[in-house]
């Protein structure tokens, strides 16, 4: 029998709290069940596996980094909507390491939700580069650039990879213009 209050969410909501403290891939069942008070086994109650546990996780992630994304660019349009969502990725990236490394997993194969949940930051960042005309195969590419851009720049800078005295939030800034010029 489930220990009372302990629910499958409860669980994924704590091994993604644990993820942002250790790292997505350092986490372990052990850790996560002394965290809920429990015994390891009775984890198995409420999820399948560790990699079902991940899959769950990178369901949550993604949903909240789409969700920031959206509350992000509400209201806004083209350049500015672009650099509004940028600047929330970065943060919340910078905020939630654990959460944003299962965000960028690829979705499990024939899995309806973790690929709805996938779609929809991509949605999010479709809906805004609209305003740029884009369709196609070109929307698909600006997409791919933007994404690229920003992870490319969350992932260097969160491994302390910028070390030059130049302001890096700067840096960031002149990036996601370059991008806006590209498409504009």
């Amino acid at each position: 029998m489930p220990r009372v209050g302990l629910t499958r969410a409860r669980v994924v909501d704590e091994a993604a709290t644990l993820a942002d403290e250790v790292g997505l891939d350092q986490f372990t069942l052990a850790a996560l069940a002394e965290r809920l008070g429990v015994r390891q086994p009775s984890l198995y109650k409420h999820i399948d596996s560790m990699a079902g546990l991940h899959r769950d996780v990178s369901i949550l992630a993604k949903r909240s980094l789409a969700d920031v994304l959206a509350t992000a660019a509400i209201g806004r349009a083209g350049g500015d909507a672009i650099a509004h969502m940028a600047r929330a990725y970065r943060a919340w990236a910078k905020a939630h390491p654990g959460l944003y490394a299962a965000s960028q997993r690829r979705p499990v194969a024939d899995d309806a939700e973790d690929d709805a949940a996938s779609l929809a930051a991509v949605q999010v960042i479709a809906d805004v580069l609209a305003a740029y005309g884009l369709s196609g195969d070109d929307a698909v590419h600006a997409i791919r650039a933007l994404r690229a851009s920003l992870h490319g720049f969350v992932a260097l800078e969160t491994a302390g990879a910028f070390a030059l005295d130049a302001d890096i939030d700067a840096s960031f800034d002149r990036l996601v213009q370059g991008f806006v010029r590209s498409i504009g």
